[in-house]
């Protein structure tokens, strides 16, 4: 029986996915590199050890892309598993959206490269920058063509090769950063209530808490601009913290409160996964109890866009998500950006 089956909404945005065509996740897919980057390694490489990366992010390890592997490779490695659990060929696929912050390049966009590569010929495609945020942001915007009728099938993929704007003499931020990718593909699933809400939110006024200065507009590549080391991310910690654990809890509050839900109905909790200690603090807030909660950081570390997408795939390898189970996924980035969305799997 559906999980959702004998709810009755009251409040009128819970009911917005039901006015119209709903939308549901019908493939999930997943890709890491091959290549593992411990603690041990990074301690032969910058003033860190294993027990100061465990003990403050809860991080072991993470995978690192090769020199010839890119964010498309990565991205189109996912989309072929995911389209694979779907049943979906290329010819199926009619909107590709890659939610990354490290673009093969400035332009044209990821996407358009990832639809060449899987030969998904009728498919429009572009890119979104929502940084840790961009799946659910993609997932969101995928759900729009799906209920409009617009498209029967979209394909959302978070990618990231971190590893290329990582400064690796900088120890408070090349211990946190992974590469890998996530893709999952939306259609609509008769009988089915599939993405129930997405809450999203931003706050520019905080865009110099996480940022790279360089490479856009403003601050282009010179001689200079890469000597200042402008081209590699910069992050303040402390502050990132506050306000991650702030916004993900609001944002997935807000989630509940729209589909009338409180946190013991949901199965499976999956948070950005960025830093252990903003896992916990979430966790408890919202009183998750350690069943519910889904964790791969200390094998990945943060994979921006990724994240919550090679989580969401892990879970469903694992058995932790059945049909009809209910899906918290909650995520913050850079921006500052958040957001929080509830599946019925």
């Amino acid at each position: 029986m559906s999980a959702l089956s004998t709810v009755k909404f009251k409040n009128p945005r819970a009911q917005h996915n039901f006015q119209g065509r709903t939308c549901s996740i019908t493939g999930v897919g997943s890709y890491v590199p091959a290549k593992i980057l411990t603690n041990t390694d990074l301690e032969k490489m910058v003033d860190t050890s294993d027990e100061w990366i465990t003990t403050r992010t809860g991080i072991k390890e993470r995978r690192v892309a090769a020199k010839d592997e890119f964010t498309s490779d990565m991205a189109v490695k996912a989309a072929q598993r995911a389209m694979k659990m779907a049943g979906v060929t290329a010819e199926q696929i009619e909107l590709i959206v890659v939610a990354t912050i490290t673009p093969d390049m400035p332009f044209p966009a990821t996407a358009c490269l990832v639809q060449q590569k899987i030969g998904a010929r009728r498919a429009a495609a572009f890119d979104l920058e929502a940084a840790c945020s961009g799946f659910i942001y993609g997932l969101e915007i995928g759900q729009q063509f799906i209920m409009s009728r617009t498209y029967d099938t979209v394909l959302v993929i978070g990618a990231e090769k971190l590893s290329s704007i990582v400064d690796y003499t900088n120890r408070n931020t090349c211990v946190l950063f992974g590469d890998g990718a996530g893709a999952a593909i939306l259609q609509n699933r008769p009988n089915a209530h599939g993405l129930l809400t997405a809450v999203m939110g931003a706050d520019g006024s905080k865009g110099n808490l996480i940022h790279m200065p360089g490479g856009g507009s403003r601050c282009p590549a010179t001689m200079d601009s890469v000597a200042a080391k402008l081209h590699y991310l910069q992050m303040d910690g402390r502050e990132t913290f506050k306000n991650a654990v702030h916004a993900m809890c609001a944002a997935a509050k807000e989630a509940l409160r729209r589909c009338e839900l409180d946190i013991t109905k949901i199965k499976c909790v999956i948070p950005h996964q960025a830093n252990r200690r903003i896992i916990d603090a979430v966790g408890e807030r919202l009183g998750v109890a350690p069943e519910q909660m889904f964790i791969n950081l200390d094998r990945y570390g943060n994979t921006s866009a990724a994240s919550v997408a090679i989580a969401l795939d892990e879970a469903v390898a694992s058995g932790k998500i059945q049909r009809g189970d209910l899906v918290l996924l909650i995520v913050f980035g850079a921006g500052l950006t958040w957001g929080a969305a509830i599946i019925e799997w």
